[in-house]
């Protein structure tokens, strides 16, 4: 998984809008903390960690107009005062009084250009999170030959031409090597396809407050063993509602059975010859046998199909009124029709992009991106979203939840089947869907880094076992 700093703690970390992040220093401002004080905060943090990096080579920071050059001002000061190289460059004059100050209280040379420069580490100090525009002009040139010409580069805050708020790119836009949030995560700092080019992730607080929040960065949950008086049906009896491919749900069968639900079962037509032995498989009327009270949730989808008695299969599932994970086929069936007198605060749906797309067509959701997508089926809907891919996204019931990028080699078919039956085995043990969301992506992530390179879905399921004993 990315490196990120301070992902241990209970206490998640906040990932907030421009807006949010303008209202904070706001506050601390009329709180009686001064904008310059702020600002000396974020530089001097973030000082620390660029001569960390650094170890002593020589640096340049690029300065553009706004506050961020103030903090490039605050950075360059601070390592010169330890007696790092230092070479400030800055085209035009900052324009706001904070960054001024900041310009006033740096004693080194400022050049207006970047020609010749070999420093081997850059700062980029030239725009901050408030960008809405295309770099152009002689920042852009002067941003590409830095870039160009500095083999570990550091960006402040995001990389300068990254909206803030979208992840989407402002113009061309260079890897990063380490990425310094101040005071607070962005939105950027999570989403494609801005987050990759960030490189490792660290956090610098400043010492703001954030009484109202609903985003965050997910923290690494702490699963618990089962209790000393524990049974399989306490510890939740999964039911998988199994349609035309057998496939599909035998993986998330295999992956459910090691995530934690006490007893999985498996309501397939087919006789799954290779079924393990562990896993039981029903047949029949499935009204009939969804009837069992003792089923703690249920994992409709994978393999379902599109035919009318998939359909039928997954009405079925969604009368029943259990908490219910909601994948693959099953996203692009689900209506408005199917889900009238439904408590959809029970289902969780985990569709990546096209699926996702689907599902809002379905539900006269008009949204750009994925999390403002998620944000808007959810409010139409009243449904847990899983928004899957590179740059994961949960929204429920007053949550918004980022996780740190998970392995890439997640690419592979099956590996969604897989965290569908995570995600179901953790539903049926305690029936939280965001909860369980959490949970499930980072056991999905864990099982990717201890199954190796070029795995398989089937090896990805196996490796669940050794990632539920890493997050006990």
């Amino acid at each position: 998984m990315t490196a990120i700093a301070g992902l241990s703690r209970k206490v998640a970390d906040p990932v907030l809008t421009v807006a949010q992040m303008q209202a904070a220093e706001r506050a601390a401002m009329a709180a009686g903390t001064s904008s310059w004080e702020l600002m000396r905060r974020a530089g001097e943090g973030a000082a620390q960690w660029v001569a960390r990096a650094a170890a002593g080579r020589a640096v340049t920071v690029l300065c553009g107009p706004g506050n961020n050059s103030g903090d490039g001002y605050v950075i360059a000061e601070s390592l010169r005062r330890r007696g790092t190289s230092v070479t400030m460059v800055a085209p035009v004059e900052p324009k706001t009084e904070t960054a001024r100050t900041a310009r006033s209280a740096y004693s080194g040379e400022v050049l207006t250009h970047a020609d010749g420069l070999d420093a081997p580490i850059f700062v980029d100090c030239l725009f901050g999170y408030g960008l809405s525009r295309e770099v152009g002009g002689e920042f852009a040139k002067t941003l590409q030959k830095c870039a160009a010409s500095h083999s570990y580069k550091i960006a402040i805050d995001v990389p300068s031409g990254v909206a803030s708020d979208t992840g989407a790119l402002l113009g061309d836009i260079s890897q990063y090597n380490l990425t310094l949030a101040l005071g607070a995560w962005k939105q950027a700092h999570f989403l494609m396809p801005a987050a990759p080019l960030m490189g490792e992730l660290k956090l610098v607080p400043i010492g703001l407050d954030f009484p109202q929040h609903t985003a965050s960065l997910s923290s690494q949950p702490h699963l618990s063993p089962p209790a000393a008086d524990a049974h399989k049906y306490r510890r939740g009896l999964l039911a998988i509602v199994a349609g035309t491919m057998p496939g599909a749900p035998l993986l998330a069968a295999q992956a459910a059975m090691h995530s934690g639900a006490g007893y999985v079962k498996l309501m397939s037509a087919h006789s799954h010859p290779d079924a393990p032995a562990e896993l039981v498989i029903e047949g029949g009327n499935l009204s009939g046998t969804l009837a069992d009270d003792r089923i703690a949730a249920l994992l409709i989808g994978p393999g379902l199909g599109r035919t009318n008695d998939a359909r039928d299969r997954l009405s079925a599932a969604l009368e029943t009124g259990k908490p219910c994970v909601l994948d693959a086929d099953a996203l692009h069936l689900i209506d408005e029709d199917m889900l009238e007198g439904v408590d959809a605060t029970r289902l969780i749906v985990t569709p990546h992009e096209g699926e996702l797309a689907s599902l809002c067509r379905s539900f006269g959701v008009t949204a750009q991106g994925k999390l403002a997508s998620a944000r808007a089926l959810h409010g139409v809907t009243a449904l847990t979203v899983l928004a899957k891919g590179p740059d994961t996204v949960l929204v429920g019931q007053g949550a918004v939840r980022f996780f740190p990028r998970g392995s890439s080699w997640l690419s592979v078919a099956g590996t969604g089947d897989v965290l569908a039956g995570i995600l179901a085995a953790r539903l049926a043990h305690h029936g939280d869907p965001v909860r369980a969301g959490e949970e499930a992506v980072w056991l999905h992530h864990t099982a990717a880094c201890l199954a190796a390179p070029a795995f398989t879905a089937g090896q990805l399921a196996a490796a669940v076992k050794p990632a539920i004993a890493r997050l006990l």
